[in-house]
């Protein structure tokens, strides 16, 4: 709930992650009914969807239902775009993406920014996960093409 009612600050809003945007004043009735109508996409998508395998590779386990990532058992601390990325990446092990697919699948197309973005979070998430990021044993450069997660050794649920 805003009083800010400019269109700027409304895309704003939702591209920092909210999930509706209401302008005061706004009518008790209205709110309960987008209230609800969240609640109820909520109540659908969650019994649609199995849950998120747990992604184990070597010392590394990612569960995405948890949003936790541990390494040798000890966990470690992401941001949001972070996590979504390690997690997009160790989801598709071995397969190479550019930054210009990273960006708009963890970004989405209308996100401010560009692929150096992609670049600063990679390196983030090798400076937190690997022990030598000059030798990484997790997240590849495919120089020229991209990032690729290197090889799943097991998954369970």
């Amino acid at each position: 709930m805003t009083a800010k009612e400019e269109e700027i600050d409304k895309i704003r809003g939702l591209g920092l992650g909210a999930d509706d945007y209401i302008v005061k004043p706004f009518s008790p009735g209205e709110l309960v009914a987008r209230v609800k109508a969240h609640l109820a996409r909520y109540t659908r998508l969650v019994s649609r969807e199995a849950p998120a395998e747990e992604i184990r590779a070597g010392a590394l386990s990612i569960n995405p239902s948890f949003r936790r990532v541990l390494l040798n058992g000890k966990e470690i601390s992401f941001t949001v775009k972070e996590f979504d990325l390690l997690t997009f990446l160790a989801s598709h092990p071995n397969q190479v993406f550019s930054k210009e697919h990273l960006f708009e699948h963890i970004w989405g197309l209308d996100a401010a920014g560009d692929t150096t973005t992609v670049t600063v979070h990679i390196r983030k998430i090798c400076e937190k996960i690997e022990a030598d990021p000059s030798n990484p044993l997790y997240i590849e450069t495919v120089w020229g093409a991209g990032y690729r997660f290197q090889g799943r050794t097991g998954a369970s649920r």
